[in-house]
């Protein structure tokens, strides 16, 4: 392949994912520079906030957004899509799929993947985003700019293969969030007409809650991969070296869980003690008593029991 033909590819990638999928080389841990030219310009368009200046209403609405977005990251791309930790319908399991996909962190089969084959191989040569292998900068964002964490590995995802709007979403990723982005321009530039008081425009809008949320969600997500196997407290003693950390299960809404999920990811919950918040578990519970999602898999009482004899043994060795 000549490189008018790559750099083609590359481009028309940023719009469709399955273009060229036979000339990716899925082993390839090379920086990718033309694929990962609208991440980087994501970031850049952060530095608009200088120009725009900010407002309560836009900050607050950033603020909104992000954790909108992070629960249906946590709770529907990772407790679902990846390991199934509950049931619900085709019509809810596209809805969230597609306020997952807004984060602008690909699509939920994509996402899907990658998470299994991190569970398999966790912190070995083969986990792409191990901070034990690439260290802190490529587990938290060098492994995103290359073709190796491009692909979807398909074989992974079998059982989601079967819904076509699933597999559109998956492969038109970049469809979602700039749907989103125009639609939150436009509810500035409306703002600003209908309700001037508040201070805000399309722009302002457009930086704040969709530039600079977006870019804060993908970091807060992705220290998961750069800081959980490396900052934190073990209660179990894994084959992987994930951590629990309060600190970032704060951040992203109970995922800094992540030994207690590494013991037994096939729990719904991650906070494995009442004392551990897990406020993906929580919206997730709430969720089960509308009816929007059933069967919640729970932690195994030998699980439970498992955590407060380590825990017990731990203060008793204090």
């Amino acid at each position: 392949m000549t490189r008018v033909q790559s750099l083609f590819i590359n481009i028309l990638r940023w719009f469709d994912s399955d273009a060229g999928s036979d000339h990716i080389n899925a082993n390839s841990r090379a920086f990718n520079v033309v694929r990962v030219i609208p991440f980087l310009a994501l970031h850049l368009a952060c530095l608009l906030a200088f120009y725009t200046g900010a407002s309560a209403f836009a900050i607050g609405f950033a603020v909104f957004f992000f954790w909108v977005r992070m629960f249906a990251i946590t709770g529907f791309y990772h407790r679902y899509f990846a390991h199934k930790t509950f049931k619900t319908s085709r019509a809810a399991q596209f809805i969230f799929g597609v306020l997952g996909a807004s984060a602008a962190q690909r699509g939920p089969l994509w996402w899907a993947a990658h998470h299994r084959h991190h569970h398999q191989h966790s912190d070995r040569e083969q986990d792409l985003h191990s901070p034990h292998q690439g260290g802190f900068w490529w587990s938290h964002m060098g492994w995103f700019t290359c073709d190796a964490g491009f692909v979807t590995d398909e074989r992974r995802v079998r059982d989601w293969l079967k819904f076509p709007e699933l597999k559109l979403i998956n492969r038109f990723d970049a469809l979602v969030p700039a749907a989103a982005a125009i639609l939150i321009y436009g509810l500035g530039e409306a703002l600003a007409v209908w309700a001037p008081g508040l201070g805000t425009n399309g722009l302002q809008m457009l930086v704040w809650g969709f530039f600079v949320s977006t870019v804060a969600l993908f970091h807060a997500t992705v220290s998961i991969n750069s800081l959980s196997h490396v900052w934190g407290k073990r209660r179990f003693d894994t084959p992987d070296d994930s951590r629990n950390n309060f600190w970032l299960a704060l951040l992203t809404l109970g995922e800094g869980w992540h030994n207690n999920h590494h013991r037994w990811p096939q729990s719904v919950r991650q906070g494995f003690r009442w004392y551990e918040i897990d406020v993906t578990w929580y919206g997730l519970w709430v969720l089960s008593k509308m009816g929007v999602i059933w069967e919640l898999n729970p932690i195994p009482q030998r699980i439970q029991e498992e955590t407060r004899q380590l825990d017990h043994t731990r203060r008793v060795q204090k």
